[in-house]
């Protein structure tokens, strides 16, 4: 049966209409999504209604960015994705998430405060992205994508400073990410989430998904690049302070 009281279809709302946007290509703005939903259900619930949901804007996603997206970056990532996704499970119970959240908040924090103030243009300018460096990234993006729900801010270190074109940037996080969400499916699934209830909500959330969805495909495809691009840093910037305050809360009050 779904839930009758009107505050959960509130939350529910305005998180899959923030994955919907991010899926679209402001990807900052999905990090709100499940922290809305937890709002209302417990965390793991929250991110079990949400990945179906997440499989079809992906499904979505892939095929309007499916002729643009790079090869190379993605190769990397998701060598390390596998490996961090991998590290989580055999983890989970023993890695609180707001350690891992107020880690990467901080991570990010320092990262887009860099850019902003250029205190290392010079070297940001002069170096190209290494091999290892995608796969640390993808590591730990697998790893707090598993744990946290907190993927998009350590693949963004890595693709942000490369300054790809604005649709192949937005490629690259959908194809990523929807290797990502599937590979999670499995850890999900052994861990008893996918109940009657909780498929049930997502199934009858899945057309404001995919309306949110097309409508953030839509308006990231009109945004010029460089506005697309200060956009995605203000989203990071937003996120690594809400992590940082969702991790260091935790901590504090535990």
């Amino acid at each position: 049966m779904l839930p009758s009281d009107p505050i959960f279809w509130l939350f529910a709302a305005l998180a899959v209409t923030c994955t919907g946007l991010a899926k679209g290509g402001f990807s900052g703005i999905g990090m709100a999504a499940t922290p809305f939903l937890a709002l209302v259900v417990p965390p793991l619930q929250a991110a079990a209604i949400m990945l179906p949901i997440l499989l079809m804007q992906d499904a979505v996603s892939l095929w309007a960015f499916r002729r643009e997206w790079d090869r190379w970056n993605l190769k990397v990532l998701l060598i390390g994705a596998l490996a961090g996704i991998a590290l989580a499970w055999a983890l989970a119970a023993y890695v609180p998430d707001a350690l891992v959240k107020l880690l990467i908040g901080v991570i990010t924090f320092v990262f887009v405060l860099n850019h902003w103030f250029a205190l290392a243009r010079k070297a940001a300018d002069t170096l190209e992205p290494s091999a290892a460096g995608g796969v640390f990234w993808g590591l730990v993006s697998g790893f707090t994508s598993t744990l946290a729900h907190a993927g998009g801010p350590p693949m963004s270190i890595h693709l942000l400073p490369q300054k790809l074109p604005k649709m192949v940037f937005i490629g690259t996080v959908t194809v990523y990410f929807a290797a990502v969400n599937a590979i999670k499916v499995v850890p999900f699934f052994f861990l008893g989430e996918f109940t009657g209830a909780v498929l049930l909500i997502a199934g009858a959330l899945m057309p404001l998904a995919i309306a949110t969805n097309l409508a953030g495909i839509r308006l990231a495809k009109r945004v010029p690049e460089e506005l697309f691009y200060k956009i995605a840093y203000v989203l990071m910037f937003l996120v690594s302070l809400e992590l940082i305050r969702q991790g260091a809360s935790a901590i504090l009050w535990r």
